[in-house]
């Protein structure tokens, strides 16, 4: 399986890096795992709603163009759906068992995702109904997924 988490900004702080980077070397004995970080449109604080929407579109271009057609596509979203780690996990050995081999999860900027990146999802999940900062989702999301391969191997990890 080839996962690639594309998000938006640059991850600056050392002690997340630490943690993805140990995510990143646990999951490797389960699949090839990818970070593609896509610049963050500048924009000043007080933003007209036409003019969020612009920010979000052109990051959903930077976005878009790590993502190829033959890709399965998780947005994170707060309106996305909740599952549980037993869920996620099947949601991902389904994917493999029917022949997606190229999966990408979206982490959008801090106005969240343009519509066209939310056109090309194939699955909206939420991680919970409080707002993260999108720097944290990273490492959140590496441990569920490394979770899923271990619940999915019937491995043990703490609950």
């Amino acid at each position: 399986m080839k996962i690639t988490i594309v998000s938006v900004g640059k991850l600056k702080e050392k002690y997340l890096k630490q943690g993805i980077q140990e995510y990143l070397k646990r999951l490797s004995a389960y699949a090839k795992v990818d970070i593609v970080e896509v610049a963050d449109e500048k924009a000043p604080e007080n933003l007209s709603e036409a003019e969020m929407e612009e920010v979000k579109r052109k990051e959903g271009e930077r976005i878009l163009s790590h993502v190829g057609d033959d890709t399965y596509v998780f947005t994170l979203e707060v309106k996305g759906k909740m599952l549980t780690s037993e869920e996620f996990a099947k949601k991902l050995d389904d994917l493999a068992t029917y022949g997606k081999s190229k999966i990408a999860f979206i982490i959008g900027g801090s106005l969240g995702i343009s519509k066209e990146v939310q056109s090309r999802s194939d699955m909206a999940i939420s991680f919970s109904k409080m707002t993260f900062p999108h720097q944290v989702m990273r490492l959140i999301l590496l441990e569920q997924v490394y979770r899923g391969y271990r619940i999915n191997r019937g491995e043990p990890y703490h609950k």
